[in-house]
């Protein structure tokens, strides 16, 4: 995030306290970061977007600088309470883009909350419910959604070697680990070893039982109608985003980002800007500039 970052601390329910920044400005966008990262997962797109939209980047609870609760870390609730926080700045309606984890919150605050979102963009994550979701433990570079769903224990062990876990855990879904080379891997360590994190971001992984159930009932009411943008990197979910998107939305657009692993913000960050600069256009403010075209290396298809 640059200079012009406003942050904020705003309580929800239950005493729940969500932290996040705000840049830019123009039509709201809510920026939602994955595992095992926090909202300086943004720090480079922010730049990138900032002049035609106004980012709301959070931390999720159990992450950062919000709430580290014991439980209640299934996405429809995290939704629900991000939508609140956002209520409460004051802004009736926005765009969301989640990464990973991110992802399945933002699918879940269009799902059940959809007069407040106006499009989405899910990047490189499959969403609970998902048809081969079952089978999902069979992808060997899934082998963590067993380990985090495990209770207690994955906190006992990785006590004091967070730093270990969080590089190996980047570097087998990375293409350009260079990427990290700049102080966010430290960054990410220190959060995660943070007194209650372990618990909190692992926690999103014990309540897929129950986003799975929800997502799939939401689903027996119709699909979304919104926009979507499903985005994956070439070297990891890729290709396989838009049909996993379809499965959940009629107007989907699929764009694969090439030279890239799992961490497609900081892998790439102005291929994937110019993905969501355009997928955004559709919101901008009246007088904005045009739509860009897309070319290079991210691929688009419809």
């Amino acid at each position: 995030m640059t200079e012009s970052r406003r942050h904020f601390k705003i309580e929800v329910d239950d005493g729940v306290v969500l932290h996040g920044v705000r840049v830019g400005h123009g039509y709201p966008v809510v920026l939602l970061h994955g595992f095992p990262q926090d909202l300086h997962e943004w720090d480079q797109i922010s730049p990138l977007l900032q002049d035609d939209y106004e980012l709301i980047a959070f931390d999720l609870k159990g992450s950062g600088g919000s709430s580290k609760t014991a439980a209640g870390y299934d996405k429809k609730r995290l939704a629900a309470e991000i939508d609140a926080a956002c209520h409460q700045l004051g802004l009736d309606e926005v765009a969301v883009i989640g990464h990973d984890i991110g992802g399945m919150i933002a699918y879940s605050w269009a799902a059940f909350h959809p007069g407040r979102v106006s499009r989405i963009a899910v990047i490189d994550v499959p969403i609970p419910g998902v048809s081969f979701w079952d089978d999902a433990l069979r992808d060997p570079l899934l082998w963590h959604f067993a380990f985090h769903l495990k209770e207690n224990l994955p906190e006992a062990l990785l006590e004091g070697k967070e730093a270990l876990y969080i590089r190996e855990f980047v570097r087998e879904r990375a293409v350009n680990l260079d990427a990290f080379e700049n102080g966010l891997l430290d960054t990410y360590t220190q959060n995660f070893a943070a007194p209650g994190t372990k618990h909190g971001m692992l926690g999103w992984y014990r309540a897929f039982p129950e986003d799975a159930e929800d997502n799939r009932g939401r689903l027996e009411l119709g699909k979304l109608t919104l926009p979507v943008l499903a985005i994956g990197g070439r070297a990891r979910w890729g290709s396989q985003m838009e049909s996993i998107m379809r499965e959940f939305a009629h107007d989907v657009t699929g764009a694969v980002i090439e030279d890239c692993g799992h961490w497609v913000p900081e892998e790439q960050p102005v291929d994937l800007a110019d993905l969501l600069r355009a997928f955004l256009s559709g919101v901008r403010r009246p007088g904005s500039e045009p739509a860009v075209t897309i070319s290079g290396p991210a691929s688009v298809s419809r």
